[in-house]
């Protein structure tokens, strides 16, 4: 899933701030994945990043960001790196975190 292929893109008007008509893109919204009793628990290793872990259990890796966003006490967002020992819930509703991904995020 291409996250970014429906955020918009606006650009600068204000001449005050750096250059006109510099090229933006809009925010980007997450949904709050609410917790169910299908969802995976896991403890990471040493070395575990969310990129594989994504692509581990749902086989696409670009889904990183429904694990940084289920876990945000565990999950610096600066970095697909995890601290080991950490306990992480893998939600398994992709499609309804991806229908609220894209409402979110309407144009």
């Amino acid at each position: 899933m291409k996250r970014y292929a429906n955020i918009g893109v606006t650009t600068n008007q204000n001449k005050n701030l750096r250059k006109l008509g510099l090229v933006y893109r809009q925010t980007n919204f997450y949904p709050k994945i609410p917790r169910s009793s299908d969802d995976i628990y896991v403890i990471t290793n040493f070395g575990d990043r969310l990129d594989l872990m994504a692509d581990q259990f749902y086989g696409d890796s670009t889904l990183y960001w429904i694990i940084a966003s289920a876990n945000p006490n565990h999950v610096n967002f600066g970095s697909l790196f995890i601290t080991e020992g950490n306990q992480l819930r893998i939600p398994t509703d992709l499609n309804e975190i991806i229908r609220s991904y894209k409402f979110l995020n309407e144009l």
